[in-house]
């Protein structure tokens, strides 16, 4: 009875922390207008950059992230996996390849654009092998900038 409850007081923690990674940019910065807040848009290669996976897994599923976001942040993923059976929808493709256009020139992966509710470049910056905490910290310096 005790494992059931752990269980089940477990699986309720994780629901509520979870991460909700926006699939519409549209709608990310309609959110962000909404509830006064930035966007983190991340620009990732998660089935053949290391340094993409390394920070999805360093940063992005830790607890102080999630938390983190959930409270400061609106989160928006533009994917560009390559193996087959990863693939996104053409329609997430092309307003993926659309963003990369507006905020990626450059096509730096990973790389992390820090944007004000309207859209406008505040900072970026790119794998970091720091802990959350400071990655987090870094991140709230360029909202600073």
């Amino acid at each position: 009875m005790r494992k059931l409850l752990f269980f089940i007081v477990f699986s309720i923690t994780q629901f509520i922390v979870a991460q909700d990674w926006e699939k519409n940019f549209d709608e990310a910065k309609k959110m962000a207008s909404e509830q006064d807040k930035n966007i983190i848009l991340v620009f990732s290669g998660s089935d053949w950059c290391a340094p993409c996976i390394k920070l999805d897994k360093n940063i992005w599923q830790s607890e102080a992230f999630k938390n983190e976001a959930a409270k400061e942040w609106i989160i928006f993923k533009a994917d560009f996996p390559r193996k087959k059976g990863n693939m996104l929808s053409n329609e997430q493709m092309e307003q993926n390849r659309n963003l990369a256009e507006k905020y990626n020139l450059e096509g730096s992966f990973p790389l992390v654009v820090v944007l004000d509710k309207t859209g406008k470049v505040l900072g970026k910056m790119g794998f970091k092998n720091v802990s959350p905490d400071e990655y987090i910290k870094m991140i709230h310096a360029l909202e600073r900038k």
